[in-house]
Formats: C-alpha cells, structure tokens, sequence
C-alpha cells in the first residue's frame, strides 16, 4: 500500500519558496515604499500611500525587471539543455544521449490528459514549460517596460522636464540598463551551477550528482 504523506510534506519545496517570496516581496514593497517617500520629499510632494505606491512606476519597474531576468534565464536554460551539453555537469543531459526519446509520447494509464488526448494537445503539451516560461518572460518584460517608463517620467516631470511616450521609451538607455543588469546575473548563477555541480557535492541534494561520482559523470 502506498504511504500518505501530508500536503506541507508532499509540496514542502514549493511552500518553502513561496514563503521566502512573499516575505522577501513584502520587506521590498515596505522599504521600496518608504524610499520612495523619502524621494517625493525632497521635492515638496505629498508621500504616497501605501496602496497607491503599489501602481507606481516605482514599484512595478523593480519588480517586474528582476522578474524578467528570472523567467528568461529558466526559459532559456530549459531550451539550450536540449541541445548542448557540459560533461560532468549535475544540470546536463549525459553525452551521446539522445535527446528526444518517442516513447514519452505514448500515453500510458496515468499520463496526463493532453497526451492521451494527442493532437495539438500533445503538440502543445511537449513544449508548454519552455512556451509558458517565455511568456511569462514576456509579460514580465512589457510590465517592467511600463513601470520603468512611469518612474522615469515621474522624475523627469519633477525636475520640469517634459517626459517621453511609452513606445520612444524602448530605446532608453536607462531601460537597458536595467535589464542587462538582471540578465548578466542571471546568466552568472546559472553558469555557477553548471560549472561547479562539475567538481563540488551537496549530499543528500537531487540537484547534486552522488558524493561519490567521478567529476566526467554527467546528469544526476
């Protein structure tokens, strides 16, 4: 008889992160909002509320360019794992492996219902994390794009300047800034894991090869 773990136990990786998330969200909205103030201040304007610095450019540019970065380094890295390879890397398909196995598209008893289904069910199905990832990348961008445009007029606006229409604000350096700030980050701790999963161990980690794999063992 198979054994009932509780819900926390079963789900406890995705709970774990969850929490951290919305704390480290809640501690970046407070001191964020009181930063902001402090900047509002100094031009004689009237501190915002909290629920009204949530709509702010402010808000939604941090936010959403620290989320862009995340979501385009995993969609990435989720497409380039299917056609390169680092030999000893926990992150890696092994060498010489073949990359797309037909079996897991047959459907069997409990498959999911897109691939029992077939069609563009499964054709959507077979591809959907890496679709959902860029997606999500490409919100994140466009949101990031909008609330980096509604800060920058702000203080452009503050210091009597006339501000910019949100389509010229694409080719703004400061928004590029921004983003390539986040994305060489990213880049960065992927190349970290895949390059030191190579050489060092975590016991007892599904994201660490076994402490006693040769450094060529590749995948984990």
């Amino acid at each position: 008889m198979k054994k009932k773990y509780s819900f926390i136990y079963r789900n406890g990786l995705s709970l774990a992160f969850l929490l951290l998330m919305l704390c480290s969200l809640a501690g970046q909205i407070y001191s964020g909002w009181l930063e902001h103030n402090d900047f509002l201040a100094e031009y004689g304007k009237t501190p915002q509320a909290l629920s009204e610095y949530m709509y702010s450019g402010h808000f939604l540019q941090a936010t959403f360019e620290n989320w862009e970065s995340e979501f385009f380094q995993m969609a990435l890295f989720v497409i380039l794992t299917i056609f390169l390879k680092q030999e000893g890397s926990s992150e890696s398909g092994k060498c010489g492996e073949e990359t797309f196995d037909p079996a897991e598209l047959k459907a069997k008893k409990n498959s999911p219902w897109s691939v029992k289904k077939g069609g563009f069910f499964l054709g959507f199905y077979k591809h959907s994390l890496s679709i959902v990832l860029f997606l999500l990348f490409i919100l994140s961008f466009v949101l990031h794009w909008y609330g980096s445009w509604l800060d920058f007029n702000e203080k452009e606006f503050l210091e009597g300047r006339q501000g910019t229409v949100f389509a010229d604000y694409l080719s703004n350096k400061k928004f590029w800034f921004e983003s390539f700030q986040n994305w060489q980050s990213e880049f960065l701790s992927i190349l970290a894991i895949i390059f030191l999963s190579i050489y060092l161990r975590q016991f007892g980690s599904s994201q660490s090869k076994p402490v006693n794999a040769p450094h060529d063992h590749t995948g984990e």
